[in-house]
């Protein structure tokens, strides 16, 4: 499945009334981690049809940035049914965000 690219006026259709767990990655093209990390979330989105994986670029999306509380990048969080639990910072492999998202009941 691809990844979505989410902006304020798609969140609400995309992830809140999502049908199945939501992983978001928070991200911006200038950050050294998030270009460790994004090619990983790309793998994930390629590898699973049982989750949406999304995408938010937070200096083109500012508002989603504040009203998530994001303030460290690459933050990734799990939506299910809307609602969402702690963020994981800067994840540094794919099997830390696969736990991740078991953690948050996602996989």
């Amino acid at each position: 499945m691809a990844v979505i690219r989410l902006t304020k006026e798609n969140f609400q259709a995309e992830v809140m009334q999502a049908d199945k767990p939501v992983l978001i990655d928070f991200y911006a093209d200038w950050c050294g981690p998030c270009q460790m990390v994004s090619p990983i979330v790309d793998e994930i989105a390629g590898e699973r049809s049982d989750i949406k994986v999304c995408k938010v670029n937070v200096d083109e999306q500012p508002e989603l940035a504040e009203q998530f509380k994001v303030m460290t990048i690459p933050s990734l969080f799990v939506f299910q049914n809307g609602e969402h639990g702690e963020a994981i910072i800067a994840p540094g492999s794919k099997a830390q965000i696969e736990e991740f998202m078991r953690a948050q009941g996602a996989l």
